[in-house]
């Protein structure tokens, strides 16, 4: 299904617009309106799902059969959706590339039917996946070298959720993910330990320790926090020992309770023991700001596995995002409302050196010197163009973007993202479209 993916009122608008006959190009513009509080930036996402979408974008005989039943469209407004592919253009920031607020994350181009009905799928996608893939670069931040794992697919807005999460994590730097079906898909390094239930099925903590070890001796993380913490760093050791396991291949996870405390307890336990290879895992309810909290108390930690608090987005689920007409027949349009004002015509960003000022300009502006654009052609009538589209383009691209961003927007507190300064020509093109609004 993907003609029904959409709102009601864009079927009931795309149907009026073809009655019309307004097929005219119409360009909308995707972005968000502001960031979340605390965020300094986005990390833009989701457009792999987009261009999926649009190039598969047609109304089926069933779907046909229920707009008619439903809704009573005549045939002849049934016949002119089945004819309906998109056949558009599309400009996009790559995935993986930092934005601000009023930067366009996507604009399309197309007969103003298509453009119009793919509005809901493509906030959806971009939307939940920017969000998400921010979060995840919030803790990447905050653990400041450490290792990162995706543990979040039991607890993700779905299954469809869970891919994206593990896809979203691993763009932005994590590791690795516990989520297998994902690992599989997209080539990540999967990884897992063992549950509570597993060391209670087993008459006693070393019973449980020394299967597992014996079972998988090349990936041995012992859970120490069933009974009691530091009790089960010293049975750990001690089945390591009994086993002879290479002190590299030891690691420790910590589930609960004060993790910089037990974290600085098991590894002195670790050290004084002759294991100062062995390993120490975190997990439990993290996000960017009790890793960071870790981080800076100096706890000796080695990974982190983030899970609900990161794949949900917890402190900001979803974004302030737009979908809305800048052009049509040529025509330059805005919407007025106070507070969700837009700006008019096809746009360009162009980014210089770190702490230069972003420039929001019109797509046929050329650049400032030392400017780069960052929304390039991804579709051209409807058909991919371009490369670049995979996991590790668009990781390379967050690890540039990274690097470019001022302190000031890393801040996971009162972050202050770059200013984004409008051109003249998109200044005056504003100024012309609320004179001709008014007048």
């Amino acid at each position: 299904m993907t003609g029904l993916h959409t709102d009601l009122y864009e079927i009931r608008m795309a149907t009026s617009y073809l009655r019309r006959g307004m097929t005219e190009p119409a360009t909308f513009s995707l972005f968000a309106r502001a960031l979340p509080d605390d965020r300094g930036f986005l990390v833009c996402a989701g457009l792999a799902d987009c261009l999926d979408f649009l190039a598969r974008f047609h109304f089926d005989d069933e779907e046909l059969d229920y707009l008619g039943e439903e809704l009573g469209l005549p045939d002849s407004d049934l016949d002119a959706l089945a004819h309906l592919c998109f056949e558009g253009d599309v400009w996009a920031v790559p995935e993986g590339r930092v934005v601000f607020a009023n930067e366009p994350l996507l604009e399309v181009t197309a007969p103003l039917p298509q453009a119009q009905l793919v509005e809901t799928a493509l906030l959806n996608f971009l939307t939940f996946s920017t969000a998400v893939a921010t979060k995840a670069a919030r803790c990447r931040i905050a653990a400041d070298g450490a290792a990162l794992v995706d543990f979040s697919a039991r607890r993700t807005h779905g299954v469809n959720a869970a891919f994206a999460a593990a896809r979203l994590s691993a763009m932005v730097g994590f590791a690795g993910t516990s989520h297998v079906a994902s690992a599989c898909r997209f080539g990540l390094w999967p990884v897992g330990t063992m549950a509570h239930s597993y060391i209670e099925a087993f008459s006693s903590e070393r019973e449980a320790f020394r299967a597992f070890a014996e079972d998988f001796p090349e990936a041995t993380v012992f859970l120490v926090d069933t009974y009691d913490t530091l009790a089960g760093v010293h049975t750990a050791i001690d089945v390591a020992k009994t086993l002879n396991l290479p002190g590299g291949r030891v690691a420790v996870r910590l589930d609960s309770g004060d993790l910089d405390a037990l974290a600085r307890a098991a590894r002195k336990i670790l050290d004084d023991e002759g294991l100062p290879g062995a390993r120490i895992m975190a997990s439990g309810g993290l996000d960017e700001h009790a890793i960071a909290r870790l981080t800076a108390a100096g706890a000796p930690i080695d990974s982190y596995g983030v899970g609900t608090k990161m794949g949900v987005s917890a402190d900001a689920p979803s974004l302030d995002t737009a979908y809305k007409l800048v052009e049509y027949a040529g025509r330059p349009v805005m919407k007025r409302s106070t507070g969700k004002a837009t700006f008019p015509g096809p746009k360009q960003i162009y980014r210089g050196e770190s702490g230069e000022p972003d420039v929001l300009a019109l797509r046929t502006e050329p650049p400032p010197e030392g400017y780069r654009p960052l929304l390039t052609p991804v579709m051209r009538t409807g058909e991919r163009v371009g490369s670049g589209h995979e996991l590790f383009d668009a990781r390379s691209r967050f690890e540039h973007d990274l690097a470019w961003l001022p302190e000031a927007a890393l801040r996971l507190r009162a972050a202050e993202p770059v200013h984004v300064r409008r051109s003249a020509q998109l200044n005056d093109l504003l100024a012309r479209t609320l004179h001709a609004s008014t007048s």
